[in-house]
């Protein structure tokens, strides 16, 4: 796929990694839908990226038929949709046996609600919508691109919630990968390491250059545009699929 032929939406749109992927995909003559429930960065991010080639949709990623409509209002202000870029995400973090009491399972529950079935949901309504697209070349009809992180294989302590929800997205990349072959739909899995994001930059400057120092080579914190470089090279390559790949400088988290 042409990145100028791409219609997308993003999830987590308006900051951090999915923002880098909407911005490279307008730069190189995309458009984009921007699904995020924060109003004030989506108005930012439109403004910047031109209401021309983009559009805010407040969206839930919980909320099954908010997505659904979501995705119905996304085609049409986009003309089509071919790529789906799930980068919507919490953190969740806090240990099974927290110093007061063990993690409520509420909490548990909501990281693996946001992060797994938000993912899901959101791919299998862009799904919905792509195998009617007229087939490309190689009978190509659409890409889905999850979000997981290296903490989905080497996740640390206080991250089992976190840990256990994004290794689920790596665990359904393959098997969606599978069903939707026949529709001519590719589904492909980033885990990003340590990557510069708005929770990042509220951190010390010292905690900042441990961060950096942690990480083989090279040694600092990823950028967004490398994330969406990656992207724009699984669209590209239609032999890409079913894959997790690891962006993340050679760093294996510790234990904690």
């Amino acid at each position: 796929m042409q990145l100028d032929q791409a219609r997308a939406v993003i999830t987590g749109g308006v900051s951090g990694l999915g923002f880098g992927v909407a911005r490279h995909l307008v730069d190189h003559g995309g458009k984009v839908a921007l699904l995020d429930i924060n109003d004030d960065k989506g108005a930012a991010a439109v403004a910047e990226l031109g209401a021309d080639r983009a559009c805010y949709l407040r969206t839930d990623v919980t909320d099954e038929a908010g997505v659904t409509a979501s995705i119905d209002a996304a085609r049409a202000f986009l003309g089509g949709l071919n790529v789906a870029v799930n980068c919507a995400g919490i953190l969740g973090a806090g240990r099974v046996l927290g110093k007061e009491a063990p993690m409520p399972l509420a909490q548990f529950r909501g990281t693996v609600l946001v992060n797994l079935v938000g993912s899901f949901n959101v791919a299998k309504a862009a799904a919905a919508a792509m195998q009617a697209n007229a087939p490309g070349d190689d009978g190509e009809r659409g890409v889905i691109v999850n979000t997981a992180s290296v903490a989905a294989f080497d996740g640390q302590i206080g991250q089992a919630a976190y840990s256990a929800s994004k290794g689920g997205v790596v665990g359904m990349t393959l098997p969606m990968a599978r069903e939707l072959a026949r529709f001519g739909i590719r589904v492909m899995t980033i885990a990003p390491g340590i990557f510069w994001t708005p929770m990042v930059d509220g951190m010390p400057a010292a905690v900042q250059e441990s961060l950096s120092a942690s990480i083989p080579f090279p040694s600092r914190l990823g950028q967004a545009d490398e994330f969406a470089g990656l992207v724009a090279h699984i669209l590209g390559n239609r032999y890409l699929n079913g894959e997790t790949i690891r962006l993340d400088g050679a760093v294996r988290l510790a234990p904690k």
